[in-house]
């Protein structure tokens, strides 16, 4: 056994402290929990002392470990500025690409966008993060982030791609069961789908001066992949994307004069990799194809 305390053990220690649980500091690492259990049992030894005390709030660090997580925070941002540094200098169109969207996105979106720029660049190869919380680019967890909001991270150069429309739709099954709905009071005696404990479309309506609650909703989830199914397959009215629903021949589009929000669709890249040959061919046409269905 090291008699030592390495980085492999500092990093497990500083995900527990960040995410409050080892099983949230393996899902953020990527790895298992007993494997993180492992490495902070290894630590303890190392030091001879607990490192976190377990209360209702989680796991809070000693006194001991605070120095460590200082010293592990500082590791880290060495580790990525470096990182970053040799990403930014290598000279050629190849390698691999990391980018993040949102699941939906990532879903709908990506696929033939994906599918063009591997035709363009075959020495490009992608990874692609597909999901609703935030990579941080100044760890270099992604190479480049599509955000339905404006990104605010330092060092990042960040574009307005444009807007994506929303709309309210319906399967053509269920206007076939109970008619188009053609006014506010309609949408909840109809039933529509929502979100369980996001509450942005509640909000949204709101603003919009509809006093909708969620007793209109006859089916929700915070699933937005899942929504948009459940919307598909007749369970209600729901928002969606008007790129997404002109490819859904099952699917109509009710009330459109009803004028909803749109998403604003940003790209972003830390500014070290904006201009590495790689990473530029792919925002290059990141920027076109996407901000193309933007519109």
């Amino acid at each position: 056994m090291s008699n030592v305390i390495d980085w492999p053990m500092l990093r497990a220690i500083l995900a527990v402290a960040e995410e409050g649980s080892m099983t949230g500091a393996a899902k953020a690492l990527g790895t298992s929990q007993p494997t993180i259990s492992r490495l902070i049992r290894a630590a303890e030894e190392v030091a001879g002392d607990y490192l976190f005390f377990r209360d209702e709030r989680g796991f809070t660090p000693s006194s001991f470990c605070d120095t460590l997580i200082a010293e592990a925070r500082e590791i880290r941002e060495a580790l990525s500025r470096a990182s970053l540094k040799v990403a930014g200098e290598q000279p050629s169109a190849e390698g691999r690409v990391r980018i993040t969207a949102s699941v939906f996105v990532t879903t709908h979106i990506l696929p033939p966008i994906l599918a063009d720029i591997r035709a363009a660049h075959p020495a490009i190869k992608l990874d692609v993060v597909a999901t609703d919380s935030t990579e941080n680019l100044l760890f270099h967890e992604a190479d480049i982030a599509l955000r339905m909001y404006r990104p605010t991270q330092l060092d990042t150069v960040t574009v307005h791609l444009g807007d994506l429309p929303l709309g309210l739709y319906a399967s053509r099954s269920f206007v076939e069961a109970h008619g188009m709905p053609s006014s506010v009071d309609d949408l909840r005696d109809f039933g529509m789908v929502g979100y369980d404990r996001d509450d942005r479309i509640i909000r949204a309506m709101r603003e919009m001066g509809m006093l909708v609650t969620r007793n209109w909703f006859t089916v929700t989830t915070d699933d937005q992949v899942a929504y948009w199914e459940f919307v598909r397959a007749g369970c209600g009215v729901g928002v969606g994307q008007g790129v997404v629903a002109e490819r859904s021949p099952d699917v109509v589009q009710v009330m459109p004069e009803l004028e909803l929000p749109s998403l604003p669709v940003w790209l972003t890249a830390h500014q070290r990799l904006r201009h590495q040959p790689r990473v530029a061919a792919v925002w290059e046409m990141l920027a076109e194809e996407v901000g193309g269905v933007c519109g």
